[in-house]
């Protein structure tokens, strides 16, 4: 009891000493200054890789014979050749195919569609427009969007997050025009012109990944409730029924 008494008078000196200097926390019956927290910060600073899918089941049976990594297997970099570095997203004299409810097309090159991106960060994507085509509402998980118009005039825009009032951000972009599409941010584009219109989209991701709004909400399977979207959209039954019928066309 009388050493526990010393020491309780030795600390709090050496605290009201250092008071000045630092803001003392108390956690229980220890001590923390910002220092040390400081210290313990840089000193835990590791952090999990970004995924390359949905989501990657660990296998813990040792006798498994199929395991799906995060990401894919690699060749021999001694067999690869030049035709595996390239791909292509649509010939030079062939357009997108947006005969289609949205009037759009994306092409996408991402290392399902290209292996020579594995384990690179990076993918694009091609998106034909006709007039008053639109690349809907939609994000991507895993990536940040950079997008340059190669012909006709788009209007695109992204949303904020709760966080900062889901603020519209909105521009018309013309030929020639780059736009930045923040990482998991809902974002679109629109043909608002009278002519098809053309774009090209970097990725910073070999698998960014896209969910499409209106699908995942009113198309997904097994259907959400109907008594969670008439609630979450203030809507009547009957449309949220007619709705699910509608959101099934994917324009990927």
């Amino acid at each position: 009891m009388m050493l526990q008494q010393m020491w309780n008078n030795s600390s709090l000196g050496i605290r009201n000493k250092l008071q000045p200097l630092e803001t003392w926390y108390r956690f229980g019956k220890c001590y923390l200054s910002p220092s040390h927290l400081g210290s313990a910060t840089a000193t835990a600073l590791a952090y999990d890789p970004s995924p390359l899918q949905d989501f990657c089941v660990a296998i813990n049976d040792p006798k498994a014979t199929f395991v799906f990594v995060n990401g894919k297997f690699c060749k021999d970099p001694k067999q690869v050749t030049a035709q595996q570095m390239t791909s292509s997203l649509r010939g030079s004299d062939t357009q997108g195919n947006t005969t289609n409810p949205l009037g759009s097309k994306v092409t996408p090159a991402f290392v399902d569609q290209f292996p020579g991106l594995n384990t690179l960060g990076s993918s694009m994507a091609c998106i034909d427009f006709a007039p008053g085509g639109l690349n809907p509402p939609h994000t991507h998980p895993r990536g940040t969007e950079i997008l340059v118009v190669a012909e006709g005039t788009l209007l695109v825009g992204f949303i904020t997050s709760n966080q900062f009032n889901n603020t519209l951000l909105t521009k018309v972009l013309y030929k020639g025009d780059v736009f930045v599409f923040p990482i998991g941010l809902i974002h679109f584009q629109l043909n608002s012109g009278n002519t098809p219109a053309l774009a090209f989209a970097a990725l910073s991701s070999q698998n960014p990944g896209v969910i499409t709004i209106a699908n995942a909400v009113f198309g997904s399977k097994l259907p959400i409730s109907a008594d969670v979207l008439t609630k979450a959209f203030q809507l009547d039954k009957k449309v949220v029924d007619y709705l699910q019928v509608q959101f099934r066309y994917d324009n990927n």
